[in-house]
């Protein structure tokens, strides 16, 4: 059985301050009009919110900050609606209930809705202002499968890919907004959070001349499927199989390791002192479904 998942990944440069909106609609279509297939679409980090990259002045992300049901979400669950598609439209200035400034990821649906989001747990310190998250995301794709969601540096985390697998995502959505030295660094940090939890890693980064670019799609076992040679605009398309984790899971990487598998019934909890928990050998399997 197969279940495939067509996605465009769009290495782009932000959109411009002065209307960060005007227009974006149009690149979408223009998109899917080259990938008719295209049923994900996935654009970087703040791509929505007139930044020229980090570090960002508070004062400008705070101008861009709207609540989730402001007019910007409203537009773009249009948006994903009108064109049927799932959209990931980077990550976008959330304003909090209580007036927090957060770095958050939304996810729409092909009928118009705002279906998850996800705030930032882990802000680039000390360089971003945002508050910090306090949970973990995944969001069901009804006949193909659960993505999980991940903010740039929230990939050099190893908990964040941890906990999102363990939630059930087959494929961790990573935008990102890297204008830094360190995009080599965060591809093996692409491939081993692919490697070590079994699943699939898009990570989508800021073109230049703001971003460095190379965006990446991995796949369960940690191989490149496709990769951005350079920061150049471009758009990255493959057709993920997410039976693939199935796949990989059960007769384990290259054929061999099945870390999912490591427990028995038999085997008794192992502390973990740094988290004051514990890992239970009865709850170590990922969701399912």
């Amino acid at each position: 059985m197969s279940r495939p998942l067509p996605l465009a990944l769009v290495q782009a440069p932000p959109r411009p301050a002065t209307a960060p909106l005007s227009g974006f609609a149009e690149d979408v279509e223009h998109l899917l009009a080259r990938f008719p297939q295209t049923r994900l679409a996935v654009y970087p980090e703040l791509h929505l919110c007139g930044v020229e990259g980090p570090p960002s002045s508070t004062e400008q992300l705070q101008e861009a900050a709207e609540p989730l049901d402001g007019p910007r979400s409203r537009q773009l669950a249009e948006l994903a609606g009108d064109l049927g598609i799932w959209l990931v439209p980077g990550t976008v200035c959330e304003r909090g209930e209580r007036g927090e400034l957060f770095n958050t990821a939304p996810v729409y649906s092909p009928d118009g809705r705002l279906v998850a989001s996800y705030r930032k747990i882990f802000p680039w310190r000390p360089h971003e202002p945002y508050d910090p998250g306090d949970r973990f995301v995944v969001a069901d794709l009804p006949g193909t499968g659960r993505i999980g969601i991940s903010i740039c540096y929230d990939a050099w985390f190893p908990e964040v890919a941890r906990q999102l697998a363990w939630l059930g995502a087959e494929v961790i959505v990573n935008p990102v907004m890297t204008t830094t030295a360190d995009r080599a660094q965060e591809l093996v940090l692409a491939r081993a959070n692919a490697i070590v939890n079994q699943v699939f890693v898009v990570s989508v980064n800021t073109a230049g001349p703001v971003g460095t670019g190379r965006s990446v799609v991995v796949d369960p076992e940690g191989r490149v499927r496709a990769e951005a040679p350079d920061s150049a605009a471009t758009v990255l398309t493959d057709v993920l199989d997410l039976d693939d984790v199935t796949r990989v899971r059960t007769f384990g990487t290259a054929g061999l390791n099945r870390m999912w598998d490591q427990f028995t019934d038999a085997d008794t909890p192992i502390d973990l002192p740094l988290y004051g928990g514990r890992i239970d050998p009865g709850r170590w399997r990922p969701a399912t479904g």
